[in-house]
């Protein structure tokens, strides 16, 4: 690991500043910590947020959960709130990595790393979230843009997440065994406004699959869902799994992910 300044900002604000002049924010550090151990990153200082207490928590407002950045991963899991309103979240959070993992990392640091086979991008884009910062809101659709990569400025930090409480919804993941990320993780989620199925894993980052999306808002059902073809053309091939295969688990989560929110 190489040197680096230690700065504990006691506001997301003045975090926001030191991020400006070049910290790199420290959320949890599940990746960002590896990654200097290993010297794949250098940065020249961290701005830890974990004292910044109004940036964790969680409370309903209307029909929404509000999900503060620094919240770990365990608490979304033991929630009760989020079990009521959103229990797929809970399920999805309860499933990160080991209880080491979730025990440190956050939701925020999570969704702003924007890993292509995180969980937590999956929710956002699927629940059509709203990601808050200190400068502005976020639809989810606009905040990915890439392998980690999102709509985030330098001097940006997250602060907490709207998620739109649905009428049903479900997450399915093919684990990676060594790693638990997802080799393919498929969230569904259905609402007045129609169906989202956000697809992790799979892809250069989180998507949306129209054909999918489409079926299922038609017929919310196994079936409906099995009748889509999923293109592999642009899909991830590596030493865990062709394209092909990446696209057969796409067809083959969706059908797990309704049968699981029609129960």
């Amino acid at each position: 690991m190489y040197t680096f300044t230690y700065e504990r900002p006691a506001t997301a604000a003045d975090a926001g500043k030191l991020a400006a002049s070049g910290a790199k924010i420290l959320a949890g550090g599940q990746t960002l910590l590896a990654s200097m151990k290993l010297r794949l990153a250098n940065p020249p200082s961290l701005a830890d947020l974990g004292g910044i207490a109004e940036l964790s928590g969680i409370c309903r407002e209307g029909n929404a959960l509000v999900i503060g950045a620094m919240t770990r991963h365990a608490a979304v899991a033991a929630s009760a709130e989020v079990q009521a309103a959103i229990p797929a979240l809970a399920d999805l959070a309860a499933h990160i990595g080991d209880k080491q993992v979730r025990a440190m990392g956050t939701l925020g640091g999570s969704v702003a790393n924007n890993d292509p086979a995180a969980c937590y991008p999956s929710a956002v884009l699927a629940l059509g979230a709203t990601v808050i910062t200190t400068q502005r809101k976020i639809a989810a659709d606009d905040f990915f843009t890439g392998m980690f990569a999102t709509a985030l400025n330098e001097d940006e930090v997250i602060t907490s997440i709207s998620f739109p409480i649905p009428q049903r919804a479900a997450y399915m993941k093919f684990k990676q065994p060594a790693s638990r990320f997802a080799m393919v993780g498929v969230f569904v989620a259905q609402s007045d406004a129609g169906v989202r199925v956000a697809v992790t894993g799979a892809g250069n980052g989180v998507f949306r699959h129209a054909g999918l999306e489409a079926a299922l808002a038609k017929s919310f059902t196994p079936e409906a869902a099995a009748s889509v073809k999923i293109d592999a053309t642009d899909l991830n091939a590596d030493i865990h799994a062709s394209a092909a295969y990446r696209a057969n688990l796409v067809s083959v989560q969706t059908q797990r992910a309704v049968a699981k929110a029609l129960a």
